[in-house]
C-alpha cells in the first residue's frame, strides 16, 4: 500500500457501518511484497488450489531446482517440462509457469516500470498470459504494486465474508453485482477494505 494516512482511510470506510463494526479492533492483512512481479506471478501459480503447507513444500523444491530465489525466466525455459514437474508441480502449473516466463521475455517486462500503467491496463496485460486470470492479476496489484483501489470480488474468502456480513442471498452474476455495489462505499480505498476483510476471515478461522 502507498503511504496514505490510515486515519483518512478509516474515515472513508466508516461510511459503511457494517464494515466498520466488523473490522473494529482488527489490523489489516499485511503481506510483505517481494518486489518482483514475475516471481510473484510464478508463486501465485504454485499456490493455487492447494494447501499452504503443500505449496510451501513445492515452492521450496522449485527454488532448489532453479538454484536461486532470484531465478530468471530464461533459466526456467531451459528446464524440460519433466524437470519442472519433478518439483511437485502439476502438468498444468508447469505449463503456466513456462507461459509466464515466455511472456515476460517477449514483452520485456522484467525491468518494466509498472507505474506507467493504470490498474485496468495491468490486468489486461497480465491476463494475456494463459494461466493468469483476473484474481491473480489483482493479487499483483494489491500485494506487489500497492494499488489502493482494487476490489478482488473473485476471491472466495472475500465473497464468503461479505455474504455473511451483509446477509446476501444472491448467486452468480447477481452476487457479483451486489458485491461491486457494496464495495462502492469503500472507494477510493477498496484495497484496504479487502485487506481488512481477509483479516476478519482469518480471525474467524482462528476462533474455530
Amino acid at each position: 500500500m502507498k503511504t496514505t494516512d490510515i486515519r483518512k482511510i478509516k474515515r472513508v470506510l466508516k461510511n459503511d457501518p457494517i464494515l466498520a463494526e466488523a473490522i473494529k479492533g482488527l489490523k489489516a492483512l499485511n503481506l510483505e511484497a517481494c518486489g518482483n512481479v514475475y516471481h510473484e506471478l510464478v508463486k501465485n501459480i504454485v499456490y493455487q488450489q492447494i494447501s499452504y503447507k503443500a505449496a510451501d513444500s513445492i515452492y521450496a523444491k522449485f527454488v532448489i531446482l532453479t538454484g536461486s530465489e532470484d531465478y530468471h525466466p530464461q533459466r526456467i525455459l531451459e528446464f524440460a517440462h519433466e524437470d519442472l514437474r519433478s518439483a511437485g508441480l502439476s502438468n498444468q502449473k508447469a505449463n503456466y509457469i513456462r507461459n509466464i516466463s515466455e511472456f515476460f521475455i517477449e514483452e520485456k517486462l522484467l525491468d518494466f516500470d509498472w507505474e506507467k500503467l493504470d490498474d485496468d491496463q495491468i490486468i489486461e496485460l497480465l491476463c494475456q498470459i494463459k494461466g493468469v486470470g483476473h484474481w491473480t492479476a489483482k493479487m499483483i496489484l494489491i500485494f506487489q504494486l500497492g494499488r489502493e483501489d482494487v476490489f478482488p470480488f473473485e476471491d472466495l474468502a472475500i465473497q464468503y465474508v461479505i455474504q455473511e456480513l451483509y446477509e446476501l442471498k444472491e448467486e452468480k452474476s447477481d452476487l457479483k453485482r451486489r458485491l461491486i455495489e457494496i464495495a462502492e462505499l469503500w472507494r477510493p480505498f477498496r484495497t484496504m477494505a479487502s485487506l481488512y476483510l481477509w483479516s476478519y476471515r482469518r480471525s474467524q478461522l482462528e476462533k474455530g
